[in-house]
């Protein structure tokens, strides 16, 4: 017989001890150790085939493998294609995640109503809402279609029959903390109830070639609730990025088995749901200020597409002794870091003055070519000197105060030619790897000082 056994998992990491514990020993978290029971059961074939997601009957040689590629299915959003790798892959499972409010179940409905109308059959099963509730959220944006089926359900078992009824190509779990397996005592939302829910839908995913999409919560610091073993049964993690405040979300791809997971795609929430955005660049610069200090426009490199945002710098005196360091959209330290290369290399006084960067539209930005803009910027704010409107501003700066080429500049000039702009101050190697363009004057520079004297 069947044997229980008593556990305490961390809701946090899913960390397991036999006793409970005030702190985890792996994420630090407090009271986050919960009492669940397993039973050890007798393994079976039939339990083992439920596991037996990616199989093999034979090993061969990976020559003799085939490569044909197969058809992905397009959604009709041309933004959520592009962070999927072009389209959905039959059998892949996608897990969704983003801030409450940010628009995951909107965008999932929008997706469905577009393969609907396309012929394709489709499942929405949510285990937090009721169906009439949908239909009111359908109905705003327009998205009523016969055959988009949908049902209120967080059992795992019906939700296989229902997936054997209803033969979708698709299916959307909204969300998958809420769905729970009947075999487990613990409650719906815990570490266990997570893990071998997204396990079975997976391995249901797999075997009848179902595209299924997963919505997740997130946790307080912002990463996906439940274990990390959760971001490793699936094929592809997307985040849904918003700031309060801003229409603009983005759309990212953290993991992607089929694709690449530096694409973006950016969309609009309007009162209708969600616009595709095609030109981000033309929509981040609607609003920027002309012959203001502290602004300058410089390129970011998401994926395959250039993104031309504007950065916003305010340098003042300190009232107090420990001057404050406030970003919004980029790193605090790397602030701090090209900071403290301006007062170093470039001669400038920064110790004793706030330092406050934004970067307009609510879009986050990482990539290290966008350090030359925020230390312009910086300086522009400083001497009360505004920068031309119509110069781009873009690369990495080193600590010795160098400045560093980048990928794809090339890329990045032919999206500023697009948007009027006349001259780009860049890394003078970058600059000479390229053919000089036509329509923008290249200013290649060495050394962040030499940036500054030729601006200001």
């Amino acid at each position: 017989m069947a044997k229980a056994r008593t556990v305490f998992t961390c809701q946090n990491c899913g960390t397991q001890s036999p006793k409970w514990l005030g702190r985890c020993s792996e994420c630090k978290s407090w009271n986050s150790f919960v009492e669940e029971t397993y039973e050890n059961k007798v393994i079976t074939p039939e339990n083992l085939q439920v596991r037996n997601i990616a199989s093999s009957e034979d090993a061969v040689s990976i020559a003799d493998v085939d490569i044909a590629e197969e058809a992905r299915l397009q959604t009709g959003l041309s933004e959520f294609d592009r962070v999927c790798g072009g389209g959905l892959v039959s059998g892949s499972v996608l897990l969704i995640g983003g801030d409450p409010g940010v628009g995951k179940s909107t965008m999932v409905l929008q997706v469905l109503n577009r393969l609907a109308e396309n012929e394709v059959d489709v499942l929405y099963v949510t285990g937090e809402e009721s169906i009439r509730q949908v239909r009111l959220r359908a109905e705003r944006l327009q998205t009523l279609n016969k055959k988009l089926i949908v049902a209120a359900q967080n059992d795992t078992a019906k939700i296989k029959a229902l997936v054997k009824q209803v033969k979708p190509a698709v299916l959307v779990v909204d969300s998958i903390q809420t769905m729970y397996t009947p075999d487990l005592s613990s409650a719906p939302g815990s570490v266990s109830q997570v893990r071998e829910s997204a396990m079975r839908i997976a391995s249901l995913s797999k075997r009848l070639n179902m595209t299924s999409l997963l919505i997740g919560h997130v946790t307080k610091d912002g990463s996906l609730a439940g274990p990390r073993v959760l971001e490793h049964m699936v094929d592809c993690v997307i985040t849904f990025e918003g700031e309060q405040g801003y229409p603009f979300r983005v759309l990212r791809a953290t993991k992607n088995r089929f694709g690449s997971t530096n694409e973006v795609g950016v969309f609009e929430m309007t009162r209708d749901g969600l616009i595709e955005v095609d030109n981000p660049s033309q929509l981040f610069l609607a609003e920027r200020p002309t012959d203001e200090p502290g602004s300058v426009v410089t390129v970011s490199i998401e994926g395959t597409r250039p993104l031309l945002v504007e950065v916003q710098a305010l340098v003042s005196p300190s009232g107090f002794g420990t001057p404050r360091r406030t970003c919004i959209g980029v790193d605090p330290n790397r602030v701090a870091l090209l900071a403290a290369v301006l007062e170093k290399k470039a001669g400038l006084d920064l110790v004793g003055c706030d330092i406050f960067v934004n970067v307009a539209g609510g879009v986050r930005l990482s990539e290290p070519a966008v350090d030359l803009g925020i230390a312009c910027a910086l300086a522009s704010s400083l001497v009360d000197r505004p920068i031309p409107k119509e110069t781009l501003v873009f690369g990495e700066i080193g600590l010795a105060g160098e400045l560093r080429s980048v990928g794809q500049p090339e890329l990045r000039l032919k999206e500023a030619e697009k948007m009027g702009f006349t001259s780009a101050i860049m890394p003078g190697i970058s600059g000479n790897k390229i053919p000089k363009p036509d329509k923008i004057k290249m200013e290649g520079i060495k050394t962040i000082s030499q940036a500054i004297d030729l601006l200001f």
